[in-house]
């Protein structure tokens, strides 16, 4: 089996001086690798094509045969890195807390392993019949939650 931490490693190496990020390597147990980078722009295609061809330079097939997929972490799915998230700031997201609870709003900020959501809530105000909305700020943890992804809205 291919050891991931070479495939990090020849990853690392390409990624020196460019813009790209990894958000993931993965070997499976038949030697399936899948690299996942990002940028704050999106992903080329050309600079999948040149990562690509830099690992099957440095891998053998004749030690190991391997298939090799290297793309973006996707649009919509849950980030991996910390670096989505502060790519992400100003943009919309979804939030799904430990305790199963679905929130929605606008990255606002990120310091750390913590990151704040400003969402919209109805709440009672005093003098008023009807619940207003009012903006929010909620603070979550990555590492307590259980996925946060980039909200697509066709709006």
């Amino acid at each position: 089996m291919i050891d991931k931490n070479i495939v990090k490693n020849l990853v690392s190496e390409w990624l020196q001086d460019k813009e790209y990020f990894l958000v993931d390597v993965e070997v499976s147990p038949d030697d399936r690798i899948v690299v996942e980078i990002d940028h704050a722009e999106g992903v080329w295609i050309e600079d999948c094509v040149a990562l690509s061809r830099f690992i099957e330079e440095h891998l053998s097939r004749d030690e190991e045969d391997y298939e090799l997929e290297v793309g973006s972490a996707g649009l919509g799915m849950p980030f991996k890195v910390e670096q989505q998230y502060v790519n992400c700031i100003g943009k919309d997201v979804e939030v799904l807390a430990a305790d199963g609870k679905k929130y929605a709003g606008v990255l606002k900020s990120v310091e750390g392993r913590d990151f704040v959501v400003t969402m919209t809530e109805k709440q009672r105000i005093e003098g008023k019949k009807r619940p207003v909305p009012v903006e929010v700020d909620r603070q979550f943890s990555m590492d307590e939650v259980k996925y946060c992804k980039y909200l697509i809205n066709f709006k």
